[in-house]
């Protein structure tokens, strides 16, 4: 099997070691392609850069485009301490500081676009323009029986499997299950491909740790919704009660047949924020990015339009 980092990006795979919400130093993977205004993409859980599969090359036509891993996701460090609540947040910050010499366009999904939604609260000045697809701004629970499943779980009970690469024994049924699963999430059966299932799970999979790493996440999320949900103070609360502050241009962009959280939601959003408009992508499922590519680059280009720049004057 090919490189994907290689076949992906001219550089291929790129380090970045910035200091994390613990100011531990850890090391970001990361790919770039494109020149101009730079353009940052944030996966969601349980996810990492290959979800950008689909979006990265006609994006690059006109932007310098920033895929990376979030810590603890895809081929990034994977520290086995327990993390700050609040950790993606001030991790997304410092990867936005240290790739990005002027305020970037972020593209962000899912949890991913809830993530940069507190951090452009908090740091307005890196963002300049902001595209958020399927956000879970509005949770009841977890989505997904898999994630409660793994939230449920004693963490030192998934660190032993992790550590016994007890994933890597079960490979076929896990891509099996993953395939299967994907249906939940993308509407077009077609668009679950053997390598799509093969990327998407390679880290579980291949690297120890990334499975603690993602029940810690799913845990913590659970936490919060818990909290949110009783009326306790909580990191989603905060950024419900703060949408007024994001000013910057925004695009949502929510898919039709959202299984996890309803068009409603995407509604909601968009009458909390001063300056958004909202798309619904047809005949989507929650994993827009990979579900619907056409429509959504050519969605993101077209509210991008006065900043992209002509193919001739990148070359």
């Amino acid at each position: 099997m090919q490189d994907w980092w290689q076949t992906t990006f001219p550089k291929g795979r790129q380090t970045l070691t910035i200091p994390d919400a613990n100011d531990r130093p850890v090391a970001i993977a990361y790919g770039e392609k494109g020149r101009g205004k730079p353009l940052v993409l944030v996966h969601g859980v349980a996810s990492w850069s290959y979800c950008w599969h689909a979006n990265i090359e006609p994006l690059s036509q006109h932007f310098r485009v920033l895929c990376f891993d979030a810590k603890g996701s895809g081929f990034s460090a994977k520290p086995l301490q327990p993390e700050h609540p609040n950790h993606k947040v001030i991790e997304l910050e410092r990867v936005l500081r240290a790739l990005c010499d002027e305020p970037a366009v972020i593209v962000a999904e899912s949890l991913g676009a809830l993530v940069a939604l507190a951090t452009v609260q908090a740091h307005p000045d890196l963002c300049d323009r902001l595209v958020l697809l399927n956000v879970p701004i509005f949770p009841k629970q977890l989505p997904n029986w898999g994630m409660r499943l793994l939230a449920d779980m004693p963490l030192g009970l998934v660190e032993i499997a992790d550590q016994l690469r007890l994933a890597k024994l079960l490979d076929p049924v896990i891509r099996h299950l993953v395939y299967t699963l994907r249906e939940e999430v993308i509407a077009d059966p077609s668009h679950v491909t053997p390598d799509d299932v093969y990327w998407s799970t390679y880290p579980q999979i291949e690297f120890p740790g990334t499975l603690t790493k993602l029940a810690e996440e799913f845990q913590l999320a659970a936490r919060e919704i818990r909290r949110l949900e009783q009326g306790q103070p909580n990191l989603i609360r905060s950024v419900q009660d703060n949408l007024p502050q994001v000013t910057c241009p925004t695009l949502i962009l929510w898919a039709e047949h959202d299984r996890w959280f309803p068009v409603s939601d995407g509604e909601r959003l968009r009458d909390r924020l001063p300056n958004a408009k909202l798309q619904i992508i047809p005949n989507c499922g929650h994993y827009a990015a990979g579900g619907q590519p056409e429509f959504v680059n050519a969605a993101i280009l077209s509210f991008l339009d006065d900043l992209t720049t002509p193919l001739h004057q990148l070359v």
